[in-house]
């Protein structure tokens, strides 16, 4: 089965097992982790923060991110498809009483015109704005990439506006190889960053959040609240220290995948491409309704040897990682041509 379900399912290399075996550990919680220490201290660096730390989830990381820097009962923008609004259960409400004031963008962009008027005037009638979350790569518009130049725009109104701003990076290291940019580049407007180690750079566990000194102390705080302060995690933290040493450099490998995949749809009358391009790892392929539906597609596609995933009626999202062969992105593209050279359902 060649598995593009999502980044996610990748398995630690012989190398990165091994690492882990030896990796020196502590008790995090009433101590010091030494592996976790060193990995914090490696992301912050990396992102050009003064301090981060290690949870077990980027939806913790985001979630944590939120809470520090909004009261209860006062609001944050977001993009209308990102990650934050969609797939984490609404836990800004459940968890820490916020509300979320989502704004359409330009395939999932948000420039500036799209946030003006936004933020609630200073009266009690009124929620009070406090935070601006963008999300880079974007999931649902096909592992999108931000544009620098509109990010310092967006981040300088925020600031300007009285807003903080926190970016969810869960595959800012694609965008970094994507664009040229430095990870701290991309990061520099926020004053808060969320990293995922367990997606494109092909960890097992968890995900950093980044910020000032004071920020991540009340952070440390709040993943202690959250259930996430975690024990003896050098183990899983050495899987993330060796991903972000050893495996940045051949993103631009899964990158290369997920055009060919690309082209290979672009032939195919039956597919498009969402927003028209891709960016990075991420393949969403609209089926045309007179092929039939995207479940009929996924179906067709796992009984061929290729497992995806629908997102949507007439939707299918196709993810490259580290544990797929050139042979097996080959393999994919002639069986996505040859499924959909067939109709999917009969009227």
């Amino acid at each position: 089965m060649i598995d593009l379900r999502s980044d996610t399912v990748t398995r630690p290399t012989a190398e990165m097992r091994r690492e882990m075996a030896n990796a020196c550990v502590g008790d995090g919680v009433i101590d010091v982790d030494p592996t976790v220490e060193a990995l914090e201290h490696e992301t912050a660096r990396l992102l050009g923060k003064q301090a981060a730390v290690y949870m077990p989830s980027g939806s913790m990381t985001n979630q944590v991110a939120v809470r520090v820097h909004c009261e209860r009962g006062s609001e944050f923008l977001c993009e209308a498809d990102c990650h934050i609004y969609h797939y984490e259960q609404g836990a800004f409400a459940a968890l820490s009483g916020l509300i979320a004031q989502t704004v359409a963008g330009d395939e999932g962009v948000l420039k500036v015109e799209h946030l003006r008027h936004l933020v609630r005037p200073d009266d009690d009638h009124c929620v009070r704005t406090k935070l601006l979350c963008l999300e880079n790569t974007h999931n649902r518009w096909g592992g999108r990439v931000l544009p620098q130049d509109q990010v310092d725009e967006v981040c300088a109104w925020a600031h300007a506006n009285g807003l903080r701003t926190h970016l969810d990076g869960a595959r800012l290291w694609n965008a970094s190889e994507a664009t040229g940019l430095e990870v701290d580049r991309l990061a520099s407007g926020f004053d808060s960053v969320s990293v995922c180690f367990s997606k494109g750079l092909g960890a097992p566990v968890g995900s950093a959040l980044a910020g000032s000194y004071e920020f991540i102390q009340e952070a440390r705080r709040m993943r202690k609240l959250f259930g996430g302060a975690m024990r003896q995690a050098g183990i899983i933290a050495m899987g993330a220290l060796h991903a972000i040493q050893s495996h940045r450099s051949r993103l631009h490998l899964d990158h290369e995948a997920a055009r060919q995949l690309a082209d290979a749809a672009a032939s195919c009358e039956a597919l498009s491409i969402r927003g028209g391009r891709v960016d990075t790892n991420i393949v969403i392929l609209e089926v045309d309704p007179d092929w039939g539906t995207a479940a009929e597609l996924q179906n067709r596609l796992y009984e061929c040897g290729v497992n995806c995933f629908a997102i949507g009626p007439q939707a299918i999202r196709l993810v490259t990682h580290l544990d797929i062969s050139p042979e097996q992105i080959g393999r994919a593209c002639r069986i996505l041509q040859e499924v959909t050279s067939t109709a999917g359902s009969v009227a």
